[in-house]
C-alpha cells in the first residue's frame, strides 16, 4: 500500500486551507450574530427594569428626595443592582432590587475590566433623543460602539 506522495500532501494542505479561508466570514458573521442578540437582551433587561423603578415610584413604593425636581427614574444604573429602600417597608430596612447585576454592553471595546454601569452611554429624562445625554438621571441606555449591526443601524442607535 502507497502512502501519498508530496505533490498530495500539498494539494491537500492547500485545499484545507482555501476551505478555511471561505469559512472565516461565516464564522465571524455568527460570532456577530450572537453579540448582537447579547445586545438586544442586555438592553431589554435594563430598559425593563427602568420601568420598572419607574413604577415603582408611581405606586410610592421609593420615595423622592424632592418630588419637584426629579424625574422618578434612578439616578444611577447601579442603584438598580444595589437596591433602594422600600418605602412601604414599616422597618424601613428592606429593600426593592430591579436587576440581580448589570450586565456589561457585549460591543463595549474599552479596556477589559471596566465596570459594566460603565461601559454603557446614559441618556437623562431632560436630555434629547437625537443628542442623549447624562445628567441627573437615568432614562435609557445605548451602545457606547460606534461599529454598525448587521442590519446597518450603528449598535448605539438600538
Amino acid at each position: 500500500m502507497a502512502g501519498f506522495s508530496f505533490i498530495e500532501l500539498i494539494v491537500t494542505v492547500v485545499i484545507m486551507g482555501l476551505l478555511a479561508t471561505a469559512a472565516m466570514p461565516m464564522i465571524e458573521i455568527a460570532v456577530q450574530q450572537v453579540h448582537e442578540q447579547e445586545l438586544r437582551a442586555a438592553l431589554r433587561q435594563i430598559r425593563e427594569a427602568i420601568d420598572a423603578y419607574k413604577q415603582a415610584v408611581k405606586d410610592g413604593k421609593i420615595e423622592l428626595e424632592d418630588p419637584d425636581a426629579e424625574s422618578g427614574y434612578p439616578k444611577t444604573l447601579e442603584s438598580l443592582a444595589d437596591g433602594v429602600l422600600d418605602a412601604s417597608d414599616a422597618d424601613g430596612i428592606r429593600k426593592i432590587y430591579f436587576l440581580r447585576r448589570i450586565p456589561a454592553d457585549p460591543m463595549f471595546e474599552g479596556p477589559a475590566g471596566t465596570l459594566p454601569a460603565k461601559t454603557w452611554g446614559k441618556r437623562s429624562y431632560a436630555s434629547p433623543p437625537e443628542n442623549p445625554q447624562e445628567g441627573n438621571d437615568v432614562f435609557d441606555v445605548y451602545s457606547l460602539s460606534q461599529r454598525k449591526g448587521l442590519n446597518g443601524i450603528p449598535y448605539n442607535a438600538w
